[in-house]
């Protein structure tokens, strides 16, 4: 009984602490647990349109998240802020990176390296594999967010998080909270630096491009570059490679 008492008072403890455990950026409250801010660390080192891709889209999402009781209450924080802000581990452009490969879609890289990063963690690496599996499935599906708007809460809630970035506000963002975030994390560079990655992304590896969303890009952009004969339309219809 002795010890019953003592895990149910260290496991409320600990609760309590966790639930303390939040800070201000932008204006936005955010959770602020060492894991977090280790995660910002790690973007850090990254290009500034890139790491500030990614804290905004934490951001935009952690709003979204506090303007709405439901979400507030169910969604895990650390999995949100994790994902989002790890979620284009797979856009690193610095050679030799060990976050990308030479023969796997973006988001799938980022989804491999976020888990690689949680396993690594000496806090991460005790994560619930249910939490790292959201962590992974709302990575590899942030591009298809018709798919994973039907999985669980976080997984659609993260991708949302991430689409407004480029969409605007939305689900009680307001566009004064969504305009003060962007002050302190500009999105001058967001299109520029979007674009040079997906030519990047055809340029080194097209195999990953073919019959993706990101096809257009090797299309338009990319000499030489040519998914005939790779796409499903090709192996379904007959059509083949000139």
């Amino acid at each position: 009984m002795i010890f019953f008492l003592s895990v149910l008072t260290l496991a409320t403890t600990v609760t309590a602490i966790y639930t303390k455990r939040m800070t201000t950026i932008a204006g936005v409250e955010v959770i602020d647990t060492q894991i977090v801010r280790d995660a910002q660390a790690l973007i850090r080192g990254f290009p500034n349109y890139l790491y500030s891709h990614q804290m905004r889209s934490w951001l935009f999402g952690a709003a979204m998240i506090n303007a709405n009781a439901t979400l507030k209450k169910n969604i895990d924080l650390e999995v949100h802020a994790i994902a989002t802000m790890l979620h284009d581990l797979g856009w690193d452009m610095t050679p030799g990176s060990r976050w990308v490969s030479p023969d796997k879609r973006f988001e799938v890289d980022g989804a491999i390296g976020a888990r690689t990063w949680l396993s690594e963690h000496p806090i991460g690496k005790f994560w619930a594999p249910e939490r790292v599996r959201k962590v992974f499935q709302a990575i590899a599906l942030h591009g298809s967010g018709s798919i994973v708007n039907y999985f669980e809460l976080e997984e659609a809630v993260i991708v949302q998080s991430i689409s407004q970035d480029y969409n605007g506000p939305v689900n009680g963002v307001t566009h004064a909270v969504y305009d003060r975030i962007a002050k302190q994390f500009p999105q001058d560079e967001l299109l520029s630096g979007t674009n040079k990655t997906f030519v990047w992304l055809a340029e080194t590896k097209p195999s990953t491009t073919w019959d993706t969303w990101l096809q257009p890009w090797g299309d338009a952009f990319v000499p030489g570059y040519s998914a005939v004969g790779h796409r499903s339309f090709d192996h379904i219809a007959g059509t083949k490679a000139s």
